[in-house]
Formats: C-alpha cells, sequence, structure tokens
C-alpha cells in the first residue's frame, strides 16, 4: 500500500512543504511508494511556495483507514491529526516539537525528533547524500519551509544548522534570500479573503492549560493593521469558535514579523487574566503588545498559566 505523508491540520508552510519533500524521499530513494497529503487547506503562504516552485497541491484527506501505513510530520500531538490515527498504521514520525503523548502504533517505528527550528532541516540531514538527486522545486519548498518556521532566522527557534542548511539550499539554487523572504512574508500577510473564522482556525493549535482548553492561534505578518482592523469581530467570532472546535476560548497572537512583537487580542476577563499572569502584561483595553514574543513554541505555549 502507498504511504500518506502529512503533518498537522489547518497546515502551515513546514506541514504543507515536508509531506512533499519526505513523499519524495520514500518514493525515489527508499523505493517505497508514497504521496503527499494534506489535513486542510494551505496557508497563504505555503501556497504561495507551490505556485512558485511549481509543486502540486496535496490532496486534502479528513482521516485514516484502518490499517492504513502513514508517516507523520511536523507534530505528534494526536490532537492535530485525524481522528483515526490510531487505528492507522503510523511508521514514523519527524518532528521538532516537544513530545505530546497520546500516539499508539502497531510496532516499533523510527521516531526522530530534534531540537531544530523546521521539520524540513531535519530531512535535509537524514537525506544526506541524496540531496543531490532532489529537484530544485522541492529544495525550494524545503528553503521555504525554514525561511518560514524561523521568520527569515528572527524567530528564538532558529539554530545555527537552521541557518546554515537555509542559506546552503538558497546558494544551491540561486535565490537571495532576503527577496524572496519578503515575497513569501507578503504572501502570508494578505488575509483579505478569508473570513473571521477561518484566521481564527488558519494556523492554530490546542492546547490545554490547568483544565482550560485554549485554541492558541497566531498570525504572522508584516501587516498586522490588516489583521486588527478587524479585531472587533474575530473577538466577536471567537466564541462560536470555541463551541464548534470543543475548546474554552481561542486565543489570537497576531505576530509583527518586521517589528518583533505581537498583539494579544482580549476580549474578556478570561484572557486578561491569562495575559497578566502568563506575560505580566496588563491591559485595560481590548488589546496588549507582547514585544519580543514570536514564537508559540517557545516563547507562548510554555509561558501560558491561569
Amino acid at each position: 500500500m502507498t504511504i500518506q505523508v502529512f503533518g498537522h491540520k489547518s497546515p502551515d508552510t513546514d506541514s504543507t512543504g515536508s509531506p512533499l519533500i519526505w513523499a519524495w524521499y520514500l518514493t525515489e530513494i527508499e523505493g517505497t511508494p508514497a504521496k503527499p497529503v494534506l489535513l486542510g487547506e494551505p496557508n497563504t503562504e505555503a501556497a504561495f511556495m507551490l505556485e512558485h516552485w511549481g509543486l502540486e497541491k496535496p490532496e486534502i484527506i479528513q482521516d485514516v483507514a484502518d490499517n492504513a501505513p502513514c508517516v507523520v510530520v511536523d507534530t505528534n500531538n494526536p490532537a492535530e491529526l485525524p481522528a483515526n490515527i490510531n487505528g492507522a498504521d503510523v511508521q514514523a514520525i519527524i518532528d521538532h516539537h516537544k513530545l505530546a503523548g497520546g500516539l499508539v502504533t502497531k510496532g516499533a517505528i523510527n521516531v526522530t525528533i530534534r531540537p531544530l527550528a523546521c521539520t524540513a532541516t531535519i530531512m535535509y540531514d537524514l537525506i544526506g547524500e541524496n540531496m543531490d538527486k532532489m529537484p530544485d522545486g522541492l529544495k525550494g519548498a524545503m528553503l521555504t519551509c525554514i525561511l518560514s518556521d524561523t521568520l527569515h532566522y528572527r524567530s528564538p527557534t532558529t539554530t545555527p544548522h537552521d541557518k546554515d542548511v537555509a542559506d546552503k539550499l538558497a546558494a544551491d539554487l540561486g535565490v537571495d534570500v532576503a527577496e524572496y523572504a519578503a515575497r513569501m512574508f507578503a504572501a502570508k500577510s494578505d488575509v483579505s479573503r478569508f473570513s473571521d473564522n477561518e484566521l481564527l482556525r488558519m494556523d492554530s493549535k490546542e492546547y490545554e492549560v490547568s483544565g482550560t482548553k485554549f485554541r492558541v492561534s497566531v498570525l504572522e505578518t508584516t501587516s498586522p493593521e490588516s489583521v486588527l482592523d478587524r479585531k472587533d469581530a474575530l473577538m466577536q467570532a471567537m466564541t462560536a469558535v470555541a463551541a464548534e472546535d470543543g475548546v474554552d476560548q481561542v486565543l489570537l497572537f497576531v505576530v509583527d514579523i518586521l517589528n518583533e512583537e505581537s498583539t494579544l487580542l482580549i476580549p474578556n476577563d478570561l484572557v486578561r487574566n491569562c495575559a497578566d499572569k502568563s506575560f505580566g502584561a496588563r491591559s485595560d483595553s481590548d488589546t496588549v503588545v507582547l514585544p519580543g514574543v514570536v514564537s508559540r513554541k517557545k516563547q507562548i505555549i510554555p509561558h501560558l498559566t491561569m
């Protein structure tokens, strides 16, 4: 059977590009038939990547069948995966997030979790000398994933190795990193065609803090005003999104990539108290600015307190 390779729900650039990369590796290098699939529509930056590098958008699936062989990338959290993930035959995990627990496999599997900023960086290392066989389009996807997850090296998750790999890929492809990153972020910043509900789910993950279930949403942009101009509507939409998704509250962080800060929307006292306890940020308005906070994985999730 063909192995399905997929990342997390609400796929960002890394969860769109890494399945493409690893499915190519399994098929062309390992000789094991594999196909990339997505657990939702890719975000605008990921769509830009696909178009720019001439890559076909993978099929979008809703769930996985019993015993279906699959490889999970860019997550290991069952909450971010298909409902029947523990019924499928997970054969490998490649990730750069903390170990969440809860996945059940049919047998022993290969698990690679490394403290790097991007799954694609890990794949570069795993592919090794076979990188010279990779088509330029997939090398471009790998570069895009790394620049996205590191916010062009601005994120505190960035390691020297991530930057070194990205710079090598850019040199190989003849890409000006600064110019290309600016085009990526411009694509990511254009959210005009998305509804409020779609924006709240576009780049979000579920986390529980002291019994309170949050959908922690992040919108990374070079034009934060384009999102903040919609803050009233977004805060009104949070109630319905939370109810539909089975969480208590949506937290929306609007990340200003260029100024390296986040604005947290404050729709009610629950979020106001969370901002105070988590970040020492008190606010009497409906927003609070968090200087230097740009990474959900390293600067937001670890500090959430109720």
